[in-house]
């Protein structure tokens, strides 16, 4: 059964910027000559990786509200200045998904598929541009 993960973005304002982060780290591994992953090192590693790998996807909270994901493709154990790590493998694309509010925790959690925000679909693009608490009572109306 695929489970997923949650994790806060830190300095990062919206999807497009981290889109952007994300594309200057590919680029500046090639132009070292490394090979290019899109990538993400956590201190601790998932006891559920093989569920993970299920079909699973990092879920990005930026701002306090959940607003894209992308797939894992790996569960890497790795050394990280001198400390064992966990490396996780993300699919370069970024999913837009329903915003949902969330708090602050550290690290990351565990998100199970169903309770995991739904993605938007072509005709759901632009609720992911309104502002959370404008979904949210979109939502709560049965509009959305």
């Amino acid at each position: 059964m695929t489970v997923h993960l949650i994790k806060l973005c830190v300095g990062i304002s919206e999807p497009d910027e981290l889109a952007a982060w994300q594309k200057k780290r590919w680029n500046d591994a090639k132009k070292a000559g490394r090979k290019p992953e899109c990538r993400h090192i956590t201190r601790n590693m998932p006891k559920r990786a093989e569920e993970i790998l299920d079909g699973g996807s990092l879920y990005w909270v930026i701002k306090g509200v959940i607003r894209v994901r992308q797939r894992i493709i790996g569960v890497e154990p790795i050394v990280h200045e001198g400390e064992p790590h966990c490396k996780l493998v993300l699919d370069r694309k970024l999913v837009r998904v329903m915003p949902r509010a969330m708090r602050a925790f550290q690290g990351w959690r565990y998100l199970e598929a169903s309770s995991a925000p739904k993605d938007l679909g072509e005709a759901g693009k632009g609720a992911a541009d309104m502002p959370p608490r404008m979904v949210e009572e979109l939502r709560e109306l049965g509009l959305l």
